[in-house]
């Protein structure tokens, strides 16, 4: 297996977004490739993370990051020695742990935040970690904290408390507005005061949890990004402070998942809403990235289904008829994963039901 780590390179380090990003080098006899743009992939079901051991990085100085987009200092804050993130160039700050890539198991660390921007201005604090990053952060998934918005009077404003993303397709907007309080919650935080975190990461699942409580406070089914390995990186956000210490890494057998599954093929669906539970089935053709078909069930039978694929995630819509003491015209959306006989994700029938959907494979 190859050993990987990061460092600058005068050389070779390449500006994204005006920022100088870390450089990745793998270097084992023969293995190059398994390194590049695309990020360390998993390609193979059940690969083995290498050495499983846990690594510890206690965060009194900086040396153990490759930061981009801002500065890591080693400080002491709130009786503690950590590092701090601040970025005044750019609107955000990478520092990326020196570590092999991260597929499955959990990251913990202490965190805080300290928001310096006036008051009345609307900055609420963002900070977080991200995981399974490309080393020029291009694309990674990652949980951050808003721990002003914890103590918002405003219900929707606290509901924005922690949050999950994966970049570069699927940014807080998009995620808010397609799927409303699917990944995002409240949660009870405080500025300005340590709180342990603990990111749970197996497969497509991921679970945010804090100050060693064992009831998640985020529950992502179905991680958006393609990317099943890659690196560990703290982030902090223009006009805020952002303290970590005491991280671990430790990593798990990794789940038996592999990108690049045929969406093509004869489906029988499963939809558990909160309205109620239905069934259909669906008949796929996938031409490149473009996927049609026909829906056949609950809603209206043979109606026409349209979407896309990207690397085994598809995005699915089809119309038809809400089945109800009033009938009425609906718009259904799957979005999830195909991973080989099977496949499933979240769908919502707009304005009237929502949860997650699995299907298999007919034979």
């Amino acid at each position: 297996m190859a050993t990987c780590w990061f460092f600058w390179s005068t050389q070779c380090a390449a500006r994204v977004n005006s920022t100088l990003k870390p450089f990745l080098c793998c270097v084992a006899a023969g293995m190059l490739a398994a390194c590049g743009p695309q990020g360390a992939r998993a390609q193979a079901s059940g690969g083995s993370q290498a050495a499983l051991a846990v690594q510890s990085f206690p965060l009194a100085q900086a040396s153990d990051l490759s930061v981009s987009g801002g500065k890591a200092e080693a400080v002491e804050y709130l009786g503690r020695r950590c590092v701090r993130l601040t970025t005044a160039s750019s609107e955000q700050v990478f520092a990326f742990l020196k570590t092999p890539p991260f597929q499955d198991g959990t990251i913990e660390a202490d965190v805080a935040l300290k928001i310096t921007t006036p008051p009345g201005v609307r900055m609420p604090g963002f900070f977080g970690i991200a995981f399974r990053a490309r080393p020029d952060a291009s694309h990674y998934e990652m949980f951050y904290l808003r721990p002003a918005n914890a103590l918002s009077d405003d219900q929707a404003m606290r509901n924005h408390s922690v949050q999950y993303i994966s970049a570069p397709d699927f940014d807080w907007y998009k995620l808010r507005r397609e799927w409303p309080w699917i990944y995002e919650s409240w949660a009870d935080l405080q500025p300005e005061r340590w709180t342990k975190i603990k990111i749970d990461v197996h497969g497509r699942a991921a679970r945010l949890y804090l100050n060693g409580s064992d009831k998640p406070s985020l529950v992502v089914n179905g991680l958006k990004g393609e990317d099943l390995r890659g690196g560990i990186a703290l982030w902090g956000y223009a006009g805020e402070e952002a303290y970590f210490s005491n991280l671990k890494m430790t990593p798990a057998q990794p789940q038996p998942v592999e990108n690049g599954g045929e969406a093509a093929g004869s489906w029988d669906v499963k939809f558990s809403s909160d309205y109620g539970a239905f069934a259909g089935s669906m008949n796929l053709h996938r031409d490149g990235a473009a996927v049609t078909g026909t829906w056949s069930g609950a809603f209206g039978d043979a109606l026409p289904l349209s979407g896309t694929w990207r690397n085994g995630y598809v995005e699915l819509t089809f119309s038809g008829a809400w089945n109800d003491k009033k009938p009425a015209p609906m718009t259904a959306t799957l979005a999830g994963w195909i991973d080989g006989e099977s496949a499933g994700g979240r769908m919502k029938v707009e304005g009237r039901a929502d949860g997650p959907w699995t299907a298999t494979r007919k034979k």
